[in-house]
Parts: C-alpha cells; structure tokens; sequence
C-alpha cells in the first residue's frame, strides 16, 4: 500500500514512540553503559537520557499536528490514516505517561485517568462507526491533548526553567489534563449516549 506523506508522518511518529520508550526503558546502568547527567543550579540533577527522550517527544508532538494540517489542507485524508493516527497518538502519549508514573515523576493516577478516558472515548467513537455516524473532536478533548503534550515535554525536561523558581508548571498542566479527560470523557458520553443504547 502507498503511503501519502500524512501517513508517512503518523509512521514516523509511531518510530519515534518506539525509540523514546527504549530510551527510557533501556537499563544502561546494567550493561555498564554511563549516561551522562547535568547539574543545575547546584540542586538539580538531570539524566540525559530524559532530555534526549524529551526532544523526540516534541519532535514526535509536532508531526501530530502535521499530518493532520497536511491532511485536511489536501484532502489527504483516508480511513487507514484516521486509525494509524489514533494509534500513534496513543502510542506517544499512553506509554511515556505509563513510564513516568512508574519511574516516579508524575502520579500515578493520572496516567489512569488519561488511558481509562481514552479507552472509554475510543469505544463509543467505535459504536458510533458502526453505525455510521462519526463523532467529532471537541474543544476540551483539544486542550487536554494540548495541556498533556506540554505537561509531558516538560516533565521529560525536569520542568526547567519553571523548576528554577520552584513553579511546578509540568504538574499543573498534567492535573489540569486529567480533569479535562474526566470532563471531555463524560461530554462525549452525553453527545453520543443516544447511540450506545439505541
């Protein structure tokens, strides 16, 4: 099958999950491979390895908005590209949540709110496609992708510069994300409720 370049770019994003999660994941210290970590300000230490992984999460952020600009701009569209898109975002964002919670940088709730909301949006998004109907993307679905992107990046990042004047901005935005997946979660439950019991 030909790719078309908004596909082509949901792949790479699917790439870069792959690569940022063995970054992560992968026990350097085990295999006596040293990586190196940077001192700031005298009181904060910061792994590379989450710098490194901080960037391609940003890099793999923008082609999500990306394809879709390219898709809809070029009526590039296609049903293999909405589904490989869904599945790349989650990829990027459920598994890097996943991994900070059991590393200790986030709570772990809210990588449960986030994947618990997304299960229960996917599965009436696909009671809805079964019968036909699509449903659309909302605004507070919009800005709790935007708050999570941001929150995450930073906290790859050890919430710098924010953590210079102890403003714990990675936090705030990632709790602020998870109230958005309860709220945006239960107003896709009110929009389409008439389609899951019909």
């Amino acid at each position: 099958m030909k790719l078309n370049l908004p596909n082509k770019l949901t792949m790479l994003r699917i790439v870069l999950s792959i690569v940022i999660i063995i970054i992560l994941l992968f026990p350097f210290d085990a295999t006596g491979i040293s990586m190196p970590t940077l001192f700031i300000n005298e009181s904060i230490v910061m792994d590379i390895k989450y710098i490194i992984a901080g960037i391609l999460f940003i890099l793999a952020s923008f082609t999500d908005f990306l394809d879709g600009y390219i898709a809809r701009k070029y009526n590039l569209v296609t049903d293999f590209g909405k589904m490989i898109d869904a599945i790349a975002d989650k990829v990027l964002v459920n598994s890097v949540l996943i991994i900070l919670a059991a590393s200790g940088f986030i709570h772990p709730i809210i990588a449960v709110v986030v994947i618990l909301r997304d299960t229960v949006v996917n599965s009436i998004k696909m009671v809805a496609g079964n019968k036909g109907k699509v449903v659309a993307a909302i605004k507070s679905g919009k800005l709790k992708t935007a708050c999570l992107m941001v929150g995450i990046a930073l906290t790859l990042f050890y919430n710098m510069p924010f953590e210079l004047w102890n403003l714990k901005v990675s936090d705030f935005l990632l709790v602020i994300a998870a109230i958005l997946s309860i709220v945006s979660g239960f107003e896709y439950y009110r929009q389409n409720k008439h389609l899951i019991f019909s």
